[in-house]
């Protein structure tokens, strides 16, 4: 990893608005400067796939537009 990398949305959390899967460019919506935006994204070990609606974690960030996630830990999600 590069010294410089951005690390702005590492460990935030989004909810996916666009399957996301191996070998597939998905879409992760964020809280972002003030606001919501929509990233490209991909699964950071690049097997797991996550569904529309599933909550999951920035792992890395690559400008301008796109995140590398992974699923979100227990301690991390809601009680039931």
């Amino acid at each position: 990893m590069h010294r410089d990398v951005d690390r702005s949305l590492t460990g935030k959390i989004g909810r996916v608005s666009g399957r996301i899967g191996p070998g597939t460019v998905g879409e992760v919506m964020l809280a972002f400067h003030g606001g919501t935006s929509a990233f490209l994204a991909h699964p950071y070990d690049k097997v797991s796939t996550f569904a529309v609606g599933d909550k999951v974690l920035v792992i890395y960030f690559e400008p301008p537009q796109t995140v590398f996630v992974d699923e979100l830990p227990a301690e991390l999600k809601a009680p039931d």
